[in-house]
C-alpha cells in the first residue's frame, strides 16, 4: 500500500470518529444564586434551603393534633436592636374562613404582631450576632376539632434595623 492510500484511510477514519462523537448531546442549564449579607445588619435562616419552599405541619393522626414549625435564624445588627412585625395575618385556609387555622408566630421568644413592631433582639444580643428560633405555632379551633382539608398559608415577617435612641 502507498503512504497516500494509507493516509487517506487514517482521514476518513479520524474524521468518521470525530463526526460520530457529536451525533448525540445533552444540555444542562440551571440558575444559580447567593445573597451576600452586610455585616452590619442581617436576619437570615440558619438553613437557607427551606425558606422558599412550602413547609408541611405534622399532623398526628393518633391524637388528631397539628404541630407546628421550628426553624432557627441567625441575626446581628452592629449599632442596634431588631424589630419585626408581620405583613398580614398568619393563617392556614381551606378556601372557606369558617375554617381557618390560625398561627401564632414567636420570634426569638417574642410573639409577633401584624399591628406594630416588637424588638425581638436586643442591643446587647444584636450587636455580636446570634441564633434565634422562629417558632410558627398552630392554634387549635374553638371547638378543639381541626376540619378535614388541605390548608394553605404564608407567613410574612420583616425585620428592621434599630439604631439606640430611635
Amino acid at each position: 500500500m502507498s503512504m497516500k492510500l494509507i493516509q487517506f484511510f487514517l482521514s476518513a477514519v479520524v474524521m468518521g470518529s470525530s463526526a460520530g462523537a457529536f451525533a448525540a448531546r445533552e444540555v444542562h442549564t440551571f440558575e444559580v444564586f447567593v445573597t451576600i449579607p452586610t455585616q452590619a445588619f442581617y436576619v437570615i435562616p440558619s438553613d437557607p434551603g427551606w425558606i422558599h419552599r412550602e413547609q408541611q405541619l405534622p399532623w398526628n393522626l393518633t391524637s388528631s393534633t397539628l404541630g407546628g414549625l421550628r426553624k432557627y435564624f441567625d441575626v446581628k445588627n452592629e449599632a442596634g436592636s431588631i424589630e419585626a412585625r408581620l405583613d398580614g395575618r398568619p393563617y392556614l385556609s381551606n378556601g372557606t374562613d369558617a375554617h381557618d387555622i390560625a398561627l401564632r408566630v414567636l420570634f426569638n421568644g417574642k410573639l409577633l404582631s401584624e399591628h406594630e413592631n416588637s424588638e425581638v433582639v436586643s442591643l446587647a444580643e444584636a450587636a455580636p450576632g446570634k441564633r434565634v428560633l422562629l417558632e410558627i405555632v398552630p392554634m387549635p379551633p374553638a371547638d378543639g376539632v381541626y376540619k378535614p382539608g388541605s390548608y394553605f398559608g404564608s407567613v410574612n415577617m420583616i425585620f428592621n434595623a434599630i439604631l439606640p435612641g430611635a
